[in-house]
């Protein structure tokens, strides 16, 4: 049905935040080179973030950003 599809799809987007998540320190990098920390914080950050989001998407729980992100896109005028 168009429900499971509409599941099926935010799971599977969940799952690939996820898989980059746990995957953000597969490099093998082991020089000590502490730079790109607060990169990859971040980017780890974002991955949750969209798993997040897809969940909340299945469940009903919509966060301010997306109402903001709604109001933006439908409503503003100038576009």
């Amino acid at each position: 049905s168009l429900t499971q599809g509409r599941h099926s799809r935010h799971l599977g987007a969940c799952a690939a935040a996820l898989a980059r998540f746990g995957h953000r320190g597969d490099s093998g990098d082991t020089s000590g080179d502490n730079t790109g920390d607060i990169g990859d914080l971040a980017v780890a950050a974002e991955q949750l973030r969209v798993a997040r989001r897809e969940l909340g998407r299945i469940t009903g729980q919509v966060g301010a950003e997306e109402v903001l992100d709604i109001i933006f896109r439908d409503f503003c005028v100038g576009k």
